[in-house]
């Protein structure tokens, strides 16, 4: 496999890559260890791929770190993970900031435990500004409940008068959407062999490429961010239109 970042074409990046980082609780069993042991080591995986694609001038990283649907996972599991995830923010703070990386969340932040919000938030507020890449974390995320909110919230302005129902369209309705800020993903890279999607950026994918690989997450490094790239490159993209339309 080349690995290269040489063989790939700066001028045709995805503005936008989102990944499913799927494989940690497997990979721990693969090495006789528990699933936080997996989670653990996971944490280097985003670290080079964070790096990986600021180094190649992608603009947007958005990793789905934390569903809705993960809610249902033992208690033990996901308190591991959430004081994980604040250990992590912590630790990892200094090193976004001198890389010039903004971090950004999506997702029903307030059903997190309240140190990982106040964590969270103050990673937020001291990367921002930072203009090399936005770095969004998808936490108690799923794309079903961003839809759900996005009519109930339109719903509620229409009630209020504040919108005409004629007017409501894409545009309107993706500015109701927790990732209004963030383009529409070019390319959806999932780890460890499954084909599906699971509830990520259901809106947002609609014209996105997706990549699946056997790679469990914590083995996930630039090789492989690469090889992903590559693939998206070597595709054509047509949005319903035909091969002739699109080359002219």
């Amino acid at each position: 496999m080349i690995d290269d970042k040489e063989h790939i074409d700066k001028e045709n990046l995805p503005r936008h890559i989102a990944v499913i980082m799927d494989g940690n609780g497997r990979w721990a069993k693969q090495k006789g260890a528990e699933r936080i042991f997996g989670h653990q080591n996971a944490v280097e995986a985003v670290r080079d791929i964070t790096e990986g694609c600021a180094e190649l001038g992608v603009e947007y990283l958005t990793l789905y770190a934390f569903s809705t649907e993960n809610w249902g996972r033992p208690k033990e599991e996901v308190d591991a993970l959430m004081h994980l995830l604040v250990s992590t923010i912590k630790d990892e703070i200094e090193s976004l900031k001198e890389n010039q990386i903004e971090l950004h969340a999506v997702g029903n932040i307030k059903s997190l435990p309240s140190d990982c919000q106040e964590e969270l938030q103050e990673a937020i507020e001291l990367t921002s500004g930072n203009g090399r890449l936005i770095l969004t974390l998808a936490l108690s995320y799923s794309g079903r409940w961003d839809i759900l909110e996005a009519t109930r919230n339109i719903a509620m302005d229409v009630k209020s008068g504040k919108i005409d129902p004629e007017e409501i369209n894409e545009d309107m309705f993706s500015d109701y959407l927790s990732t209004r800020e963030i383009p529409n993903p070019e390319l959806m890279i999932r780890t460890s062999g499954e084909m599906r999607i699971s509830n990520f950026l259901l809106w947002e994918l609609a014209y996105t490429e997706i990549f699946f690989t056997e790679v469990l997450w914590p083995d996930f490094r630039k090789k492989d961010l690469y090889e992903a790239i590559r693939s998206y490159q070597n595709r054509e993209r047509r949005f319903g239109k035909i091969s002739e339309q699109v080359k002219i």
